[in-house]
């Protein structure tokens, strides 16, 4: 035991130095504090009804009704007990709560792939915090996007195994890429996770490549075969997240559209909508904030002062204190780029990134060619509509590549080849300087282009930069509007201009002098005055530094506020919400309208809202959305899905009050009419104007369900739902002949089963997204009860495959035990 601490000692070193790190940046974390994220607030609203019945019922429901009228929980957060992965996740988390616990994996499996590629503990310690502290790694986490921050720090050591695989690793190589990519597909960000099998799939090309170079044909299929049956097992492990997702995606605006659109080429569209899809995509001209963070302004507002140019305006030609023209001059869009707005810049460092130019030049290492076609790769299709040649071709024609959006996030690959070509480069000057020929002139000729660039922006900035966008006279319209001066706008946005180019300016020499440093502490070492030692300790210090300064103008101790604050503050009960509550009905609907209600999860955590927020809405409920409610609320649809509430703002004062809707259908209703109608398109027509309550609309397929005698006549009864859950509605009802049943209730065929006295009935879709039943006369029972098969099979597969991948991991550390032993007595 004493050898073995000594032999790791280093690395036991390096990671008592990361937990140091983190704690130090997130002093309001172990003070007790927690992240006040704009989408885990989103998060907590959509799952409050799920957690309320988990309290009651001791396990979560499958479905809720708070969002979009139902949708299935397991979108929106699931427990995965039979997961291995979710319990090596709450051991971590339990030590280091989040966002801790994130950045520890971002540290941790940065080192691993370092350590992977043989570089010294402390150059790898290094890289790890190059990888790790790359901006928007915490942007990510500021924004509550934690899953995805979660996914991005179990890239680099996926692909460390996968390199350990193809060295000839038989059995810690499969087994750790089992558990990594298991890991990385139970934190559930799947985009992040095609986008690391993407690189992968680079890398397999340029190994076979090699291998039939070499002559190596039988070891490159035996080691690929390994790797295959991790990633089967890797899968399987997750089957209980990974089934009922695909399930859904099928039926999601992930999937196909049910009312048929065609793009400008007149081809059928499939998966997101390609201007959708494109809404965030890099600005070609951004790439300068891989090295100037501040280049193109920044985050979207909240960069500027008092002593700003625009706060100085409002000072002398508006009247302002220089507390009023502080606030003001806060919310002015710094940011000047193409996209909406951003949280901030995609910055690698600019020493790093100087590093990584240099690399390009001397470093020998045959992963120096993935990790370019990488990089060029990820950044052609993170221009997105900005270039549109690449990201068309592999939107219209890559398998999956349409199913995600805000395809700037592709630039996670990015950050990390970046820091590990930087390191690489490194490594080459710590073991082969004296090989390099002209060495000397390629570290200065590299610092002459980084550090010039860097330095003529900050003397003439307008040289390489616009300061303005697209819709900069938009911008000035806008503000003529909000003001009545088009005048006092128009100079308000050039004193703007004037705040963007002093922020850029100012960055760039910060950058010149991260360059500087750099330069100097390899020039010294190449010249023999600082040791190999000096150099590790200044880079690290240096690249902390940069890395650290910039993170923390967007993820800093202001982020932080005290535990339940976030739900007290944000959550706080208005009295419209009272009001509404005093509805003791067991189920009915509500849609907020003083925020924008279906991007808004916020009204969840007290009704069943029509609205909400997700990524991945049924595309039925996104195609009612775009036809029935663009540009005005159709009531007839508002009645189908029994709104009982509206919550407007009295344009005279704007307060909030509430619209109580009498017209609502109800939960369940009789209806005296069926209409056939042929397909989707004429569906979605026919609800455009009518009375739900009387006539239901059912799509011809459904035709031979539906005996023809309920389908014309009147029905004298009722019906009423008796008992609520979200997995589990009770109805009862009374007819005097067969009749044909509508309930308010979102139709999803993949776990919803209905029963009549105990009898399994179809479910019919009516109305295009409602549930219908054709029920007996007579007094009767009528259940609805949610139950996926998905589900069920995906939870047997999971624990099955966490017995086969946790029997694995014992099994390696066994037969490498041995192995010790053996070579310790020999």
């Amino acid at each position: 035991m004493k050898n073995w601490f000594k032999v790791n000692s280093a690395h036991l070193i390096v990671i008592a130095l990361f937990i140091v790190l983190v704690f130090f940046y997130f002093t309001p974390v172990w003070q007790g504090k927690t992240l006040a994220q704009s989408d885990v607030v989103q998060a907590q609203a959509g799952q409050k009804e799920l957690f309320d019945y988990k309290a009651k019922d001791g396990k979560a429901p499958m479905w809720t009704n708070s969002m979009f009228g139902g949708m299935p929980t397991y979108q929106i957060w699931q427990a995965n007990e039979n997961n291995i992965g979710t319990y090596m996740l709450k051991a971590v988390k339990f030590v280091f709560p989040s966002p801790m616990d994130t950045v520890l994996f971002y540290l941790l499996g940065a080192y691993f792939l370092f350590s992977v590629l043989r570089i010294k503990p402390w150059l790898a310690a290094v890289g790890a915090v190059a990888i790790a502290f790359t901006s928007y790694n915490f942007i990510y986490i500021e924004a509550g996007h934690i899953t995805r921050a979660n996914a991005i720090a179990f890239i680099p050591p996926v692909i460390a195994a996968v390199i350990m695989c193809y060295r000839g690793s038989r059995l810690w190589g499969p087994v750790l890429l089992a558990l990594f990519l298991s890991l990385e597909i139970r934190v559930n960000h799947l985009q992040t996770t095609y986008y690391l099998l993407m690189a992968l799939m680079v890398y397999v090309i340029f190994i076979l490549v090699d291998a039939i170079k070499q002559k190596q044909l039988k070891e490159f299929f035996i080691a690929s075969g390994r790797q295959v049956i991790a990633v089967i097992i890797a899968l399987m492990v997750n089957a209980s997240i990974l089934l009922p997702t695909w399930e859904y995606s099928k039926l999601s605006t992930r999937g196909h559209a049910n009312i048929t659109k065609v793009d400008n080429n007149n081809t059928k569209e499939k998966g997101l909508d390609k201007e959708y899809a494109y809404e965030w995509s890099q600005g070609v001209g951004e790439t300068m904030t891989f090295m100037i963070p501040n280049a193109y302004g920044g985050a979207s507002g909240g960069q500027l002062d008092e002593k700003s140019h625009v706060a100085k305006f409002f000072m002398e030609k508006g009247g302002a204190s220089a507390v009023q023209a502080g606030q003001m001059a806060q919310g002015m869009p710094t940011y000047w780029g193409d996209k909406r707005f951003t949280s901030g810049p995609w910055y690698f460092g600019a020493g790093i990134f100087f590093l990584f130019i240099l690399g390009l030049v001397i470093v020998k290492n045959r992963l120096k060619w993935w990790i370019l076609t990488t990089t060029v790769l990820a950044l052609l299709l993170s221009f997105g509509k900005n270039f549109t040649l690449v990201s068309d071709l592999f939107f219209d024609y890559f398998p999956m590549y349409n199913k995600f959006r805000a395809v700037e996030s592709i630039l996670v690959l990015v950050s990390i080849t970046v820091p590990l070509m930087a390191i690489m480069t490194v490594n080459e000057l710590l073991t082969r300087a004296k090989e390099i020929p002209n060495l000397d002139k390629k570290v200065l000729y590299t610092f002459v282009g980084i550090g010039g660039v860097c330095l003529l922006i900050g003397l003439l900035p307008d040289l390489f930069l616009n300061f303005r966008n697209a819709g900069h006279n938009n911008l000035i319209e806008s503000f003529t509007q909000q003001i009545g001066d088009k005048s006092f706008a128009t100079e308000m946005v050039n004193q703007l201009v004037l705040d963007r180019k002093d922020i850029a300016s100012k960055d760039a020499y910060r950058s010149f002098v991260i360059v500087l440093l750099t330069f100097g502490a390899v020039w010294f070492y190449l010249k023999r005055k600082v040791s190999e030692g000096a150099l590790l300790g200044i880079l690290l210090v240096l690249f902390l530094f940069d890395l650290w300064s910039v993170d923390k103008r967007f993820l800093n101790d202001k982020s932080f506020m005290e535990k339940g604050a976030t739900a007290q503050q944000v959550f706080q009960q208005r009295e419209v919400d009272q009001l509404i509550l005093m509805d003791k009905d067991p189920s009915y609907r509500v849609l907020d309208l003083t925020t924008d209600p279906f991007s808004d999860a916020r009204p969840s955590y007290y009704h069943k809202s029509l609205g909400g927020y997700h990524a991945a809405k049924l595309m039925r409920f996104q195609e009612i959305l775009e036809n029935q409610f663009n540009g005005a609320l159709n009531e007839d649809v508002l009645d189908m899905f029994n709104v009982r509430y509206l919550i407007t703002t009295d344009p005279q004062n704007q307060s909030q009050r509430i619209v109580r809707r009498s017209t609502a259908a109800g939960n369940a209703w009789f209806v005296d009419k069926i209409t056939f109608v042929k397909g989707n398109a004429e569906e979605m027509q026919a609800i455009s104007s009518f009375d739900p309550r009387k006539e239901a609309f059912v799509n011809q397929q459904y035709q031979n369900e539906i005996k023809a005698k309920t389908s014309s006549s009147a029905t004298t009864g009722e019906i009423k739902l008796t008992s609520y859950h979200p997995d589990k509605m009770q109805y009862e009802y009374t007819a005097t002949n067969d009749a044909f049943a509508v309930f308010s209730e979102v139709f999803y065929d993949k776990g919803w089963k209905a029963y009549v006295d105990g009898k399994e009935i179809p479910i019919i879709r009516a109305d295009y997204l409602l549930r219908a039943l054709q029920l007996p006369s007579g007094t009767h029972k009528v259940e609805f009860i949610f139950d996926p098969e998905s589900h069920k099979m995906g939870n047997l597969l999971t624990l099955i495959s966490s017995i086969i991948l946790g029997l694995g991991i014992v099994a390696a550390a066994y037969f490498s035990l041995r192995e010790t032993e053996k070579e310790t007595a020999a």
